[in-house]
């Protein structure tokens, strides 16, 4: 059972913030919590991706997490019973977690869960869709490039990126604004403090690097999509669909 988050409530010593086992514990408190409309956003998602999604399709979910995406997909019930599911994920603890949630799905070998470093992911199994769900903002700058070109490599003619990202905007005033609005959001709905709230920031700072919009949707025609839109937004959240045509 995931346990609520208070990781940033009692630390005396602000760290760069890493997905390590104290984070893989909470994770799925931390994120519906810290993430607006979560689960509205993995509805549409899973409903986005049905409509791409062939028979005996493959699924790769880049920074799987504790594998709720995966899991969503996998009781959508316009999900192909056989379809594919690939989560890959940099952190052992995350996956552990994954494993433990789609214990079911990786007996029978409908899902599989690997060890990767998305910096590094350059040879990607063929598939119909890619998943980057707030992973992209982790991956330093220099590498972005690259792996965006490795998934646009690794789809099929017909298959779509979904990206969800924190972004920045142009204008510094609407920026500092948006960001105002989502600190009280979690305050108000879900319940984290001002200190834990400065503390996660800090320990954010260094780790966590956003782009405005603008440059993300640049990072995807260099990598060769031709066709992106934005799906939804709330002020700094982001998520976007791009199709290999």
């Amino acid at each position: 059972m995931t346990e609520q988050d208070k990781l940033f409530k009692y630390i005396t010593r602000v760290e760069d913030f890493a997905f390590d086992e104290r984070v893989a514990h909470v994770f799925d408190d931390m994120v519906s919590r810290s993430v607006p409309f979560y689960n509205e956003i993995q509805r549409i998602q899973a409903d986005l991706i049905m409509d791409f999604l062939p028979d005996a399709g493959v699924v790769c979910d880049l920074g799987c997490s504790t594998g709720t995406t995966i899991g969503h997909l996998i009781g959508h019930l316009r999900c192909p019973d056989n379809a594919l599911f690939i989560g890959f994920d940099n952190s052992e603890p995350m996956l552990e977690k994954a494993k433990a949630k789609l214990s079911a799905h990786t007996a029978t070998g409908q899902v599989s869960l690997r060890l990767g470093d998305l910096g590094n992911l350059r040879d990607l199994p063929d598939c119909d869709v890619v998943i980057l769900n707030w992973a992209l903002q982790f991956v330093r700058p220099i590498d972005r490039e690259l792996l965006l070109k490795a998934i646009f490599h690794a789809l099929k003619p017909g298959g779509i990126l979904l990206l969800s990202e924190k972004i920045l905007v142009k204008d510094t005033l609407l920026n500092r604004l948006y960001i105002d609005h989502y600190l009280e959001f979690k305050k108000s709905q879900s319940g984290y403090t001002d200190i834990e709230n400065q503390r996660k920031r800090e320990a954010l700072e260094n780790v966590l690097i956003p782009y405005r919009l603008d440059e993300n949707m640049a990072l995807l025609e260099r990598a060769g999509f031709t066709h992106w839109d934005t799906f939804f937004q709330w002020f700094n959240f982001v998520c976007m669909i791009a199709v290999k045509g």
